[in-house]
């Protein structure tokens, strides 16, 4: 923010900014900061409450939240001056409360990275070099505590690090399509898209992730299936029963990959499952196969709906 907003920095942008920031990991990945952490709290409070959009991006939130001055609002971002502005010098002020640290904070011989005021904080001159040069480091270093923070807070979530920031765009899926689920289309003409019961051929279907992207944040293989693009915005993010879903799903998995295995035998895309099965060779039983697929679904459904993503209910 130093490069926005000079060496002094009102706090409530800063709060605003630490909300905005985190507004895309909470909202989007439902990845949690812990039942204690305000952060959470405080964001679900302006995207319920004051309806802040979730999609929007990063500046827009944090403008929409400076923008309001109602008491809640202000009481909100206030909460955080209780701690974040003080504990983060605690390194340059041991053993000190909060009250000494902010009236020590401009001593010279501390040498402290910012000075604390009542409504803002003044970063220090001698500091200021230092922060514009190494800010891509400083900023990887953040990052970097912050994946572990929310990894011991989300144990069983993956990929933790790739869902602290918006993605500028999605993946296309044209590869998946064009080197091994066209050659399943070839072979069985039509096929009916097990959401919306409707007929699918190569020239309608398109690839949905069975367990949400936002959750596992990739596209292999495995957890893809030819869909109707009319369910796109009804599952969107949304959660497939495997007792409703997965027989389907799994039978769709199996036929396709003995296709391919035959007719594209070089794709890369079958070292995806991989992953799953120890060797090729534990894919020739179905027996196996379908319930080494299910213990991969059953765990990742689990810990997903656990995390605030909801199951999905087609339409009667």
């Amino acid at each position: 923010m130093i490069e926005e907003e000079g060496d002094k920095i009102e706090k409530r942008r800063i709060f605003a900014r630490m909300l905005a920031n985190a507004w895309f990991t909470v909202n989007y990945f439902k990845v949690s900061f812990g039942k204690q952490d305000k952060v959470q709290e405080a964001i679900s409070y302006f995207q319920k409450e004051r309806k802040i959009p979730i999609d929007i991006n990063k500046m827009q939130v944090w403008e929409r939240i400076l923008s309001l001055n109602d008491p809640k609002s202000l009481s909100i971002l206030s909460h955080f001056d209780n701690q974040v502005p003080h504990w983060f010098l605690s390194p340059w002020f041991p053993k000190m409360n909060k009250q000494q640290i902010y009236a020590n904070s401009r001593d010279p011989k501390r040498k402290s990275p910012y000075f604390l005021h009542s409504n803002y904080v003044e970063i220090n001159s001698d500091w200021l070099t230092y922060f514009f040069k190494n800010s891509a480091v400083l900023k990887d270093f953040c990052f970097w505590n912050l994946s572990l923070f929310l990894q011991k807070h989300n144990p069983n979530v993956p990929d933790i690090p790739n869902k602290l920031i918006k993605p500028i765009s999605r993946a296309s899926l044209n590869r998946q399509k064009r080197d091994f689920w066209n050659y399943y289309f070839e072979e069985v003409k039509a096929q009916k898209c097990i959401y919306s019961g409707e007929n699918l051929t190569s020239k309608n279907y398109v690839l949905d992730h069975f367990v949400p992207y936002n959750f596992v944040s990739h596209d292999l293989n495995w957890n893809l299936v030819p869909a109707h693009s009319s369910i796109n915005a009804s599952k969107s993010d949304k959660l497939p029963k495997l007792n409703q879903f997965f027989d389907s799903f799994y039978e769709i998995q199996r036929k396709a990959l003995e296709i391919v295995v035959e007719k594209n035998p070089r794709t890369k895309l079958i070292e995806d499952y991989l992953s799953i099965f120890p060797s090729f060779d534990s894919l020739k039983s179905p027996r196996i196969s379908k319930e080494r697929f299910k213990e991969t679904k059953e765990p990742l459904i689990t810990i997903a709906h656990n995390n605030g993503f909801e199951f999905y209910e087609p339409k009667s």
